[in-house]
């Protein structure tokens, strides 16, 4: 394994836009879905609603935490609503199953999400025998990524010592937390959205366009 990392035995993932490439939009289908949510329970028009729904996302971690606070939604009511989606833009990704089974230690799944659609978008990828746990939405009490009380909540209920841990999030702005408790951190930059954020080398350790290709890196380094 690379020096940098030879002290990692968690390996912890998020899912949206960083198990999956970018490039399926496979996100940008849930988007789509929260704007006509938004744009339901509001009474707006499409732009109008998607203005409200990007408002609340920068400002809480999430559309949906800020639809809470704001308009007391029922959070199960909208992820139902929102994660209804085909999986068919999905390709079984055989060599990220590959990779992800050789790294030692711990594989989980860190998300803003709830379980049910994460399990269907692992289940579709190949991956749904490859992570040990997932730490959702609902196990954050609704305080998602970036807050730092989703990691430190994440790091409980894993039992994980964070400083011998790795992160990687296709977000630049949801490793700068992960780092504040000594996580090590992988920015997938792989075009998604960077939610007005720009990866800073205080929190990010390492870099990729591509998951897969940083796993064979890694692990090829490493025999």
């Amino acid at each position: 394994m690379l020096p940098a990392l030879s002290h990692v035995r968690n390996w912890v993932f998020d899912l949206d836009n960083t198990l999956y490439p970018a490039s399926s939009d496979l996100f940008g289908q849930v988007d789509a879905r929260m704007t006509a949510f938004v744009g339901d329970l509001l009474g707006v028009d499409p732009e109008e609603a998607r203005r409200v729904q990007k408002q609340h996302f920068h400002d809480h971690g999430t559309t949906l935490s800020g639809l809470m606070r704001t308009h007391g939604v029922d959070p199960h009511a909208f992820l139902g609503y929102v994660h209804d989606i085909r999986m068919d833009v999905l390709a079984e990704d055989q060599r990220l199953v590959r990779l992800v089974a050789l790294l030692p230690g711990r594989k989980l799944v860190f998300t803003n999400g709830d379980q049910p659609y994460a399990e269907r978008v692992l289940d579709r990828l190949g991956l749904g025998g490859s992570f040990e746990r997932i730490h959702d939405i609902h196990a954050c009490a609704y305080q998602p990524k970036p807050h730092a009380a989703a990691y430190q909540s994440m790091a409980a209920a894993f039992g994980i010592d964070p400083a011998e841990s790795l992160f990687a999030d296709d977000m630049a702005r949801n490793l700068a937390p992960a780092k504040a408790i000594c996580m090590t951190t992988l920015w997938v930059d792989n075009g998604s959205e960077q939610a007005g954020a720009a990866a800073d080398e205080a929190f990010v350790d390492h870099r990729t366009a591509d998951l897969g290709d940083w796993l064979e890196h890694i692990l090829e380094e490493r025999a």
